[in-house]
């Protein structure tokens, strides 16, 4: 049985189209009518260059088919984002760029593999540092505060008058830096996610946005969407992050907050009725940039629709067949 063009490697593919553009070649000087006088006519320097030319575009029409994978494999590795997994090389064509597309695939597994392994070292340090300092912002800082407080209620009675209004205002000071203090360690630590389910995590996290950005929040959060505690944490910090990108660009007035379980996947969606964000700023935003950290550690996928003067749509989709390896 012959041997299909398209099953040989890509070395021999091109070694029998050239060989068989050569034998047409052979063939005609052979059998055809053709003769090269010295000098060469002009009749003659025609009928060799046509026959060139049809050459060439034999050549070309049998060859581009073969290199074709070849460049779709340039592309997708040119195209290729670490921060939005998951994309491969289709395996096929001959076989020895079906094995290089399986090479580049299996390499991307082991990337991604790795780099989701240390990222998630990376960010169990992260959150046991944000604990520590949060701890020690309340501990030591707020207590301290506190302790001013106090000290500024005793001096009240023993003031003089005219002193009074600076002592009101340093009272106003250091309950202020004591408000603070307890906000800064709220966010750096979410305690709602260690005494509260998710869902009332993130509505904690809603009221406390709307209060202090003055943006109605609306929630629709589903009940008992089933994630894993690291996938709870990073639904909770992109979430937050979200908020926050909202209160200090957006210039919104209303944000949908939302958290739904379809299928094999559960689905959060921040939206806002802002001014947007210009595409060419997705790139550069560090904010973005951690939230899609954070997704890729979880094996998630992170959807930024953007549009400027239309508000901006951030939905995090997260695998709940099974436990992200």
């Amino acid at each position: 049985m012959p041997i299909r063009m398209s099953s040989l490697p890509l070395f021999w593919r091109a070694f029998a189209t050239n060989a068989l553009a050569m034998l047409l070649a052979f063939a005609a000087l052979v059998l055809a009518p053709i003769t090269v006088s010295v000098p060469i006519a002009a009749t003659e320097l025609i009928v060799l260059a046509a026959g060139l030319v049809l050459l060439l575009i034999f050549n070309l029409v049998l060859l581009r088919p073969a290199f074709r994978p070849l460049d779709r494999l340039a592309e997708t590795m040119r195209r290729h984002d670490p921060l939005s997994p998951g994309e491969r090389v289709p395996v096929d064509g001959e076989p020895d760029v079906a094995a290089l597309a399986q090479a580049f695939n299996e390499m991307l597994d082991r990337l991604e593999s790795e780099r989701r392994g240390s990222a998630r070292f990376a960010l169990r340090v992260l959150e046991d540092e944000r604990k520590r300092i949060a701890r020690e912002l309340h501990d030591e800082v707020g207590q301290t505060l506190t302790g001013v407080m106090l000290q500024v209620e005793g001096l009240a009675a023993k003031i003089p008058e005219e002193l009074r209004e600076q002592l009101d205002e340093l009272r106003e000071t250091a309950r202020g830096g004591t408000e603070d203090v307890r906000r800064i360690a709220r966010q750096l630590r979410p305690e709602a996610l260690e005494d509260l389910v998710l869902q009332s995590a993130l509505s904690a996290l809603a009221t406390a946005f709307g209060e202090q950005a003055g943006i109605n929040v609306r929630r629709n959060l589903e009940p008992a969407v089933p994630l894993s505690d690291e996938q709870e944490l990073v639904v909770y910090r992109v979430a937050q992050e979200a908020l926050t990108n909202v209160a200090r660009h957006a210039e919104a007035t209303q944000v949908e907050l939302r958290l739904a379980h379809r299928r094999e996947e559960a689905v959060l969606t921040v939206r806002d009725d802002g001014r947007g964000i210009h595409p060419g700023a997705l790139p550069s935003s560090r904010g973005i940039r951690g939230m899609r950290e954070r997704a890729m550690l979880i094996g998630a996928q992170l959807e930024i629709d953007t549009t400027r003067g239309r508000g901006t749509e951030i939905k995090l989709s997260i695998p709940t067949r099974a436990e992200t390896p």
